[in-house]
């Protein structure tokens, strides 16, 4: 179905007091070239995850602009999406095998989306592995079509990926979010390197006030009188939620009154998230100062913007990383970032100067510290972090980013 109708309103120039006139002015005029084409965005679920958060505010921006967008969401079973799951962890580098029920099942999906979902339009734009194949069952197209790559692709699984590659070698296009993701050989796509970004304007990364961030403490039991320390991401083991808690205990040796905030939203596309939900409470154990929350306990966008900007310190220990739309959130809201050197975390974190890049728990721990005990230093970095996201990831940019890349299509 099209998520279109349901997304609240945004207006370009909702944004110019961020980006400046100029800024939107270009913006426009690539867009006038444009006006009236169609684009279909297709992935595997409207909420949960940075890809979902990002069409909720990219997919009306668009048509704010003069094009006709449709967003469709794929289904699949529980089966399903536990391939899909299979798939993404060995393109991450995982060592894994896919059988042949594994394909069957894979591919009996694909067709069955690739009949049920309106996809005519100038553009396709199909985001990850779940509706990759989908293209296998449209051979007649003529229209454009766009694969967007989200995750960290530095390191796949050969086997996987030469599967895969089967199908994205059918796309006119494909965008990755760094150069090293891209696969050498790669043959058929037009390659484009694209960020993702942050909407400086959304319940997530809006300012809000004092009073309202004091409120979602109280209301989820964390004491705003005590440093609090962070992570934003799912429940999952590249994540690395148990790492995260292993640099809170050693951060509590020094600062005993430190607490952590472990927060997520719970997607309908990730299965294996209960499971490491589960195995993240037992690493936590019954202390009162590790605090897991997530949508089911009516954590949504503006209880994560509070904890954020309530926090000292944010964190984000993935061992892999496509980009890490929690980073830019931290940074957009002055808050320096402790980040393993992985995947896009590097660039949005400048070591040193709006964060630390860090190697192991050990080293992390030790930087946590240092920005706890120097305050004046990291609220400079937190202003620094701010700067950098405002010049390079925020969603004008983005939206600039996909217009420049339709007008090239088309050789406009």
């Amino acid at each position: 179905m099209s998520h279109v109708e349901c997304l609240r309103k945004i207006q370009l120039d909702d944004y110019v007091g961020i980006v400046g006139v100029e800024e939107v002015n270009s913006v426009r005029a690539l867009a006038e070239k444009l006006k009236g084409k169609s684009v279909t965005h297709v992935n595997s679920t409207s909420f949960g995850g940075g890809v979902a958060e990002m069409l909720q505010n990219l997919v009306p921006l668009m048509k704010d602009v003069g094009l006709d967008v449709r967003w469709e969401v794929i289904k699949g079973s529980l089966d399903f999406f536990n391939v899909t799951k299979k798939i993404h962890n060995a393109l991450q580098g995982m060592s894994l095998d896919l059988s042949e029920e594994d394909v069957r099942t894979y591919l009996e999906y694909n067709r069955m989306n690739s009949e049920t979902t309106i996809l005519r339009s100038d553009f396709v734009v199909v985001h990850d592995n779940q509706p990759a194949a989908m293209i296998q069952f449209l051979p007649a197209k003529n229209d454009q079509w766009i694969w967007r790559c989200h995750i960290d692709l530095s390191t796949p699984n050969t086997a996987v990926w030469n599967f895969l590659e089967h199908y994205i070698s059918r796309y006119d296009a494909a965008i990755f979010t760094s150069e090293k993701y891209v696969i050498p050989g790669i043959e058929g796509p037009k390659v484009f390197i694209r960020v993702p970004s942050i909407d400086p304007l959304s319940d997530k990364n809006k300012e809000i006030s004092a009073s309202a961030i004091s409120d979602v403490l109280t209301k989820h039991g964390v004491n705003p009188e005590k440093p609090i320390i962070a992570q934003v991401g799912r429940f999952d083991p590249w994540k690395d939620p148990l790492g995260v808690i292993d640099v809170y205990r050693l951060v509590k040796k020094e600062i005993p009154q430190v607490q952590l905030l472990l927060i997520a939203g719970m997607a309908n596309d990730d299965p294996e998230g209960w499971t490491y939900f589960e195995k993240t409470a037992r690493h936590a154990g019954d202390d009162d100062d590790i605090h897991l929350l997530t949508d089911l306990k009516g954590v949504r966008d503006l209880e994560v913007n509070a904890f954020q900007r309530a926090s000292q310190v944010m964190l984000q220990m993935s061992t892999r990383e496509g980009f890490g739309l929690s980073v830019t959130e931290a940074l957009w809201k002055g808050i320096p970032v402790v980040g393993r050197n992985v995947g896009g975390i590097p660039l949005q974190i400048i070591n040193g100067t709006n964060g630390f890049l860090v190697n192991s728990v050990t080293e992390a721990a030790e930087k946590t510290l240092y920005l706890l005990n120097h305050k004046e230093e990291a609220r400079q970095m937190g202003n620094n972090g701010k700067e950098h996201v405002k010049n390079n990831f925020l969603i004008v940019n983005d939206l600039k980013g996909y217009l420049t890349m339709f007008a090239e299509l088309l050789q406009l």
